[in-house]
């Protein structure tokens, strides 16, 4: 897609904003050569105590254009009032060239209520919060009133966040299998499931080093989470080793939660279970994403609906208190009948926690490759899907209680956690929103050392420290020495301790 700026306009924003209406465009140097393609001009200026946005959009011979004009003034920054002014504009004139409303308006990031959470802080009301989304940020009202919910929910269970508190990722990225719609770094080959026992040995060579750097700083270890990949890809006897040498580095009773995330219904057995219950676990996900064996079939799962159930029942007689499970909706050859089904059937199991996703397109997806057509604007049925689900939850008692989104999903869609009460998943929330350092272990892991309230007043400071991505070059990284002094550094400097 071809962009033509002219002003002091951030470019990634424009090109996030584009992709809401034209999902699958590039923007590289050869994309915008390209002729035929869709083009936007957009052009900021400001006059006196104003900024005004205009823009055009042409796709083949139609074209539209949109002018916002707002006022400075001391709510918003100046940088804040030209990106508003710009999304105004782009949204406007996409919208009316294509004929659709993006749901959630301007807001392009990956926490949606984050403008929300922000409002609240400044001590708006609930329902000034959900009128400002919709008439500034032009988001729809039933996903402004989500946002605002939301960030009621995640302020609570946040509590008051302190410079001691950190939380701990555990990265296995292996699976038996890949899924078409993935993009994470996991390894399925046998060749490369081959490396897990090597990397259990430098995995725990690193938790050895992280966990001593935690007490050495005198850090409180909120919660862990093992993720994937599909962690339970690890024999009962390989999971035992890892979850023992957890309980030798900490009190894993002290913990808010202990997550390990089972996933995949083929890799889970009573006895891996059985295993994790043993050493404190206390949240697992058993994911089923659909209940309908051709969409299972269509996106490369190597189980059936029956396998879940089974895998599922294992998981809650293992008596692990609290079980989530994970659905997709908008997945290739799935509809609202076939999708209300499979949500019909999931909660009737009572999880304790539901994630529903958007199927999202990612770049390095197998699916992709097999499709290149498969970015879809409207979604079909996902719109359905979506409040269908936030509808039945609501219902069986659930509640919202965290959300995030990615780029090129079906419908421009979110992704939302529900739980029943008291069951929420607290990492998720910490994680998400950058409350305290997350400190993270094995390859792909990336570390989030975080100052939530800097001593000289602003936005929380964030810095990140990378692990190698792929498993062959973890096993011979040598930097966690390294890091650690990093991560003492950092909080030392900053006054933190």
């Amino acid at each position: 897609m071809k962009l033509i700026l002219d002003g002091e306009i951030n470019q990634y924003y424009v090109q996030t904003l584009c992709m809401i209406f034209f999902p699958g465009e590039k923007f590289g140097a050869a994309e915008q050569s390209a002729k035929g393609g869709p083009e936007l001009r957009l052009r900021i200026t400001k006059r006196e105590q104003f900024v005004t946005a205009k823009a055009t959009v042409k796709n083949g011979t139609e074209k539209a254009t949109a002018i916002r004009k707002l006022e400075l003034g001391k709510q918003y920054t100046e940088e804040q009032v030209i990106k508003m002014a710009c999304g105004a504009a782009v949204i406007s004139a996409c919208g009316e060239l294509l004929g659709y409303r993006p749901s959630w308006g301007i807001l392009t990031g990956v926490r949606p209520s984050k403008v929300a959470t922000d409002l609240l802080r400044r001590g708006i009301s609930k329902t000034r919060v959900k009128r400002i989304l919709t008439s500034e940020y032009f988001v729809i009202p039933k996903k402004a009133a989500l946002a605002t919910d939301i960030a009621l929910q995640e302020q609570k269970l946040i509590g008051t966040p302190t410079g001691r508190d950190c939380s701990l990722y555990i990265a296995i990225p292996f699976c038996p299998t890949r899924c078409s719609y993935c993009s994470f770094v996991s390894y399925t080959s046998k060749k490369l499931l081959d490396l897990i026992p090597e990397y259990l040995d430098h995995l725990a060579a690193d938790l050895t080093q992280t966990f001593a750097t935690i007490r050495g700083l005198g850090l409180q270890l909120k919660t862990i989470y093992i993720g994937g990949g599909t962690p339970t890809i690890l024999t009962a006897d390989q999971l035992r080793r890892l979850l023992s040498k957890i309980a030798e580095e900490t009190d894993v009773h002290a913990l808010e939660e202990y997550t390990l995330e089972a996933g995949r219904a083929d890799t889970i057995t009573a006895e891996k279970l059985a295993v994790a219950k043993e050493y404190g676990i206390t949240r697992t996900c058993v994911n089923a994403q659909s209940l309908c064996d051709e969409v299972l079939q269509n996106i490369g799962r190597c189980h059936t609906a029956e396998d879940f159930l089974r895998a599922f029942a294992i998981a809650r007689e293992s008596g692990i208190p609290v079980i989530n499970t994970d659905l997709i909706v908008g997945l290739p050859g799935d509809n609202f009948r076939t999708f209300a089904k499979t949500f019909d059937q999931t909660v009737a199991l009572r999880p304790e926690n539901l994630t529903v996703h958007t199927f999202c397109v990612k770049k390095a997806s197998d699916i992709l490759r097999q499709d290149s057509h498969i970015y879809s604007l409207r979604g079909g049925d996902a719109g359905k899907c979506v409040d269908y689900s936030q509808l039945q939850t609501q219902q069986e008692g659930y509640r919202p209680y965290y959300m995030y989104r990615q780029k090129n999903t079906v419908g421009n869609y979110e992704n939302v956690g529900f739980a029943l009460p008291g069951t929420e998943g607290k990492y998720n929330v910490y994680m998400m929103e950058e409350v305290h350092s997350i400190f993270a272990v094995g390859a792909g892991a990336v570390s989030k050392l975080v100052d939530y309230t800097p001593a000289g007043g602003g936005n929380a400071v964030i810095e990140r420290l990378f692990y190698p991505k792929y498993p062959y070059e973890y096993l011979r990284d040598e930097s966690t020495a390294e890091k650690m002094k990093a991560m003492e550094t950092f909080y030392r400097s900053r006054n933190m301790l």
